[in-house]
């Protein structure tokens, strides 16, 4: 059988992603190299699924077109990888990914059982196959809670619950930005890692109706692990300054955690993903149906 090199790429058998900052990017050859003051670095791209661009980073119009002829995403990013401000290119040219998330969406049995999952995920170890999605809902309410009282309690901060003024930032008390500005670093990196996979950021199973709903149901699984902790952890340590410790615990809280090589896994199991057969992968371009309609 012919090989297609345009076929999704595993993660597992890939180099998965690159992060470059404070840097000039530019084609070598037929790889890309990064040039920064203490010396140049040949990146080969072949196997490279994600390049990350940092702050500061520059790139040429020659490393664009090298890194798309190669399939490779290209994500523009806040320091460490904690913001997804813009993407170019799917690293592949197979919409398989996105075509089996709107199809477990448009069916209500499906969805539900997605659902499901993201609440077994959350909640290990609870019995939650059967519950309607309101005592879900209310199930995680509760769980929710009991995080938010059980950290506030190992810190010993004040929490009177999770209010915030999506107009006003300062109207909120200081555990309540240092949440904010956590989930908002959590939010990008899941944002990054969604985009990269070739899923729609916007097909949420439990959030719905924004263009990140996607990227908020994965975040949620997250948040008692990493965010909510590091914020409270913040708010003990300082009386200024807490959203920017906020965010440096938890940048090293996703390194410690392996957050990103966890992620795209973790949608797969969550969406039931299998590898695609040929037939299911379809053509490019769609011939038959061409042919049909001419």
């Amino acid at each position: 059988m012919p090989l297609d090199f345009h076929e999704l790429p595993k993660l597992r058998d890939s180099l998965s992603y690159c992060y470059i900052e404070h840097a000039l990017v530019d084609r070598k050859d037929s790889a890309i190299e990064y040039i920064q003051k203490d010396g140049r670095v040949m990146v080969p791209i072949a196997a490279l699924c994600v390049l990350m661009l940092g702050p500061g980073t520059s790139i040429s119009h020659a490393a664009i077109k090298v890194l798309a002829e190669n399939s490779c995403t290209i994500l523009w990013v806040g320091e460490e990888m904690t913001r997804c401000y813009a993407q170019g290119l799917g690293e592949t040219r197979k919409a398989y990914h996105l075509l089996r998330q709107a199809e477990l969406l448009c069916d209500p049995a499906s969805r539900e059982r997605v659902v499901l999952n993201m609440y077994q995920t959350r909640f290990p170890g609870e019995m939650v196959a059967g519950a309607p999605l309101v005592q879900l809902r209310g199930m995680e309410g509760a769980r929710v809670k009991a995080a938010y009282a059980a950290t506030a309690k190992k810190y010993g901060v004040h929490w009177s619950g999770r209010q915030y003024n999506r107009g006003d930032w300062n109207d909120a008390d200081p555990i309540n930005r240092a949440l904010s500005a956590a989930n908002a670093l959590l939010n990008g990196i899941c944002h990054a890692a969604i985009v990269s996979g070739g899923y729609s950021t916007a097909l949420g199973f439990i959030h719905t109706g924004r263009q990140l709903s996607f990227v908020y149901d994965i975040a949620d699984l997250y948040k008692a692990e990493f965010t909510i902790p590091a914020a409270f952890q913040a708010v003990s340590e300082t009386a200024q300054g807490f959203e920017k410790r906020a965010r440096e615990i938890c940048r090293e809280r996703f390194r410690e955690g392996k957050l990103l090589h966890r992620i795209l896994p973790d949608i797969d199991r969550l969406l039931e993903i299998d590898e695609p057969s040929e037939d299911a992968m379809g053509e490019d371009p769609p011939s038959e149906l061409w042919e049909e309609l001419n």
